[in-house]
């Protein structure tokens, strides 16, 4: 075997992102409150960014220049003024005046620790951040309480030795989220014995086992879909003979609506069957779902549409939520003041990251404003009318109508609301295909699920319309589709078929 060693060249196409362009991309995607978050932490990990106090109009301080995100040639000027070198590159505006604020922090610090990675923040930095965590800490909702610990605590309350207590917390462990057994008893119990080395009998399996049936919420501890509901019907409810039958023959017949097949299989009459049916729908079939509700997350909107004197929605920025930020002009007298080599560099990446923070934050802002407008634009039927007139649209049309990759688009809209006359919607919602009419007019796929839900809704019920029938009825209004394409929207919209729609 020869090991041989050489050199080659070889040529190759890499694309390759700038950070600049990444922190752009991530700025623009994210919702009006994360970009809040995200300022919150910028404004504790870079002390060249601040707020802009936007009380006061004026500097508070003789010889203080304020220069704000929306103003680089204010921050060209100040930077010929103190006749200091460009700090970012490619071209962008000085801003090396932008540190004064830094030399007032840095006249707090130990001569020795005032260098490139020494810097430390002040005392005030440190309590106002953990002021934060404070209050976050403070206004945070406790955690509910779980199906097992709920069930836990209820079966505490019974006297048992300790083989049986250890056991039903071992058996409460193994229910689900929806409070049924993952595995089968006998399973469960031999599995106990082999790991706490004892020798319980599948009687006393099934005594603890009927104690937590017993526990609220009722269903919780059944194998079966079947069975939990069963556990909930109880003596003194009315026609619990009829639902102890359907629930235990004919749960699959009543999801297909077979009502005369039950009939023949009870001889129950049809209407005694449909009370039950009704009966059996006020069980719980996910007794433990209720554990596991999460808090409604609170939407807050990015964008709002006003309507002008001429009629046209004007779509606006809701940045009330988001602090105006600026690099701070304080520190002239530190670069005046000749600060060591590593101090003058350690600011200037300060600067930099500060100063592409503001700008991607103005772009960011820029670019949802013109998609947005542009979306408004064309949905101004849905605007005007409601959902029933709501276009076909793609983020091709508005990339190209922006002069933007379709990419960016998708980041602009993403996790972004707009408040509307309509009410308040996800920009994704005005994005969907379509169709034509016989006419050739562009008929969005929301219409053509609203016809479909009207048709249902006005059938006879005693006849259902097929989906055949309904392909026809479309037909009339000159909506031409296929009847798999009918049964596809009926599935999603969770329309059952003819069949389980019949009222006997």
């Amino acid at each position: 075997m020869h090991l041989n060693i050489s050199q080659q060249m070889k040529m190759s196409q890499q694309m390759k992102l700038a950070p600049r362009m990444i922190q752009s991309m991530e700025i623009l995607q994210l919702n009006m409150m994360a970009l809040n978050e995200r300022i919150e932490q910028e404004l504790v990990e870079n002390v060249t960014l601040e707020m802009v106090d936007k009380d006061r109009d004026a500097p508070t301080a003789e010889g203080d220049e304020i220069i704000k995100s929306n103003d680089p040639a204010e921050a060209k000027e100040l930077s010929k003024e103190v006749g200091e070198r460009e700090l970012v590159a490619e071209n962008e505006s000085n801003n090396e005046s932008d540190f004064e604020r830094l030399m007032e922090i840095a006249s707090e610090w130990p001569e020795d620790n005032v260098g490139f990675g020494g810097a430390r923040p002040s005392s005030n930095q440190v309590s106002d951040s953990m002021d934060r965590q404070h209050d976050a800490m403070a206004n945070m909702t406790a955690r509910p309480q779980s199906l097992h610990e709920y069930l836990l605590e209820q079966f505490s309350f019974n006297t048992l030795a300790e083989p049986l207590r250890q056991f039903g917390e071992y058996l409460i462990q193994h229910l689900d989220h929806n409070g049924r057994l993952q595995s089968l008893l006998p399973e469960i119990g031999q599995q106990f014995n082999r790991v706490y080395d004892q020798q319980l009998t599948s009687e006393q399996a099934e005594e603890i086992l009927t104690l937590i049936q017993h526990l609220d919420p009722p269903g919780v501890g059944a194998c079966d879909h079947s069975e939990m509901l069963l556990l909930q019907i109880t003596d003194n409810m009315p026609f619990h003979e009829v639902m102890r039958v359907l629930v235990r023959d004919h749960l699959e017949d009543i999801a297909f609506n077979r009502l005369p097949v039950i009939q023949k299989a009870t001889g129950y009459s049809i209407d005694m069957i449909k009370v039950g049916i009704e009966q059996v729908q006020t069980l719980n079939p996910y007794p433990g779902r209720g554990f596991e509700q999460r808090p409604v997350q609170r939407v807050t909107p990015d964008l709002a549409v006003e309507k002008d004197d001429k009629g046209r929605y004007i779509v606006k920025l809701l940045d009330e939520y988001v602090p105006e930020l600026r690099i701070s002009p304080r520190y002239a007298k530190m670069l005046k003041e000749n600060p060591t080599p590593e101090t003058r560099e350690w600011i200037k990446k300060k600067v930099e990251s500060a100063r592409w923070l503001i700008e991607s934050i103005e772009q960011r802002y820029s670019t949802v404003r013109k998609v947005a407008q542009q979306i408004v634009d064309h949905q101004t039927e849905f605007l005007n009318k409601g959902p029933e007139h709501i276009a076909p649209l793609k983020m091709q049309q508005i990339a190209d109508r922006v002069g933007v990759h379709v990419t960016t688009v998708s980041r602009a809209v993403d996790e972004k609301w707009i408040q509307t006359p309509r009410g308040l919607f996800p920009l994704k919602r005005f994005f969907g295909g379509g169709t034509q009419t016989a006419l050739g007019e562009d008929v969005a796929w929301d219409t053509i699920r609203i016809k479909l839900q009207e048709l249902i809704d006005a059938e006879n019920k005693a006849k259902p319309l097929s989906d055949d029938a309904l392909v026809e009825a479309l037909a009339k209004q000159g909506l031409t589709l296929a009847r798999r394409t009918i049964t596809k929207y009926r599935k999603q919209m969770g329309i059952p078929s003819s069949r389980q729609r019949r009222e006997y």
